[in-house]
């Protein structure tokens, strides 16, 4: 089936069942615009928990589809593809996180939500790229704080919030292959460029950005800032789509990766394609599963994310009790 033709038949069989479509901003550009919301992580969570849709499909990798499903358990979340993991939640074993929380049990768990529903689980508060700032600092000034599984975010959040913070050692295995010797040798090159680059990459990247931010943030600067017309931006590729969109008389430059390496694609994020989702659409399955009990201890650490985000009040545990 052509391309044009697959298509047509997705959205006939999106209107059929009444899905909703998410997709994040790495997913390919043709997913994007199929989408009915396209967004970085807390949006698309946001979105899926404020939809009044009992279908969601959600086009990304397989932790935000969980995310949407604890907050929403009463809906049906589909995924086109299963392996559509994340090298932050393989590098995070439950057991090991549960070990590192019982060493610092009055510490607070604060949890990027590149995890999995079982490390959210036994989190205080989870949080984006987008919304991690501003979570720091509603956490109590004399309450330690366990950061992970992106020790690069929580360094930068470190940096910028003054709070100290003991970090699980992962890394995301894409925003890390940014080479900062070239990226300095491209700044050369580009003189007037900005660069733009997400918390994920490594300090010695983040030293010559201009701006660090979450991708919907890279996405707004682009957007905003009117002192020039080229960029130089250090994130997955797919947000390239909604960058040449939102300011299409621009150069976007994708910043430059150690040797000759051209790992620009996130390789969990490029599993899902338009067969995918046509096939998901035709069969309804692939639907994200969330046991009941971990289901409803997952919801607590996310659901005070979305409070602490909608600026509601929020309470802490006062000491981590191991999971029996």
């Amino acid at each position: 089936m052509d391309k044009a033709s697959l298509i047509a038949e997705i959205k006939e069989l999106k209107a059929k069942h009444d899905v909703l479509i998410l997709a994040h901003y790495y997913q390919d550009g043709d997913i994007q615009e199929l989408a009915d919301f396209c967004g970085d992580s807390y949006f698309l969570a946001q979105k899926g928990q404020t939809s009044e849709a009992k279908t969601i499909l959600l086009a990304g990798v397989v932790f935000m589809a969980e995310s949407v499903k604890i907050l929403s358990p009463d809906k049906k979340v589909l995924v086109p593809d299963f392996n559509a993991g994340c090298s932050l939640v393989s590098g995070t074993p439950y057991d090991d996180f549960v070990a590192w929380r019982k060493q610092h049990p009055e510490h607070l768990a604060m949890t990027y939500i590149n995890s999995s529903a079982e490390v959210k689980a036994v989190s205080d508060v989870i949080c984006t790229s987008s919304n991690a700032e501003k979570i720091v600092q509603t956490i109590p000034t004399d309450r330690g704080i366990l950061f992970g599984p992106d020790q690069n975010l929580g360094r930068f959040l470190e940096k910028k919030t003054g709070r100290k913070m003991l970090h699980w050692p992962g890394q995301c295995e894409v925003h890390v292959l940014f080479s900062a010797k070239r990226l300095f040798a491209m700044k050369e090159e580009n003189p007037g460029a900005i660069v733009l680059a997400h918390p994920e990459c490594e300090e010695a990247v983040l030293v010559h950005a201009d701006y660090v931010g979450s991708t919907s943030g890279i996405l707004n600067e682009i957007r905003t800032n009117k002192s020039t017309d080229k960029f130089i931006v250090a994130t997955e590729t797919g947000i390239f789509h909604q960058l040449q969109k939102a300011r299409p008389e621009a150069t976007i430059i994708q910043a430059p990766f150690e040797g000759h390496c051209q790992c620009n694609d996130c390789p969990y994020m490029k599993l899902n394609n338009l067969e995918k989702i046509h096939r998901t659409l035709m069969t309804l399955e692939n639907e994200v599963s969330v046991d009941d009990q971990l289901l409803t201890k997952a919801r607590v650490p996310l659901q005070r994310m979305m409070d602490i985000s909608n600026d509601k009040p929020v309470s802490w545990p006062t000491t981590f009790e191991t999971p029996q």
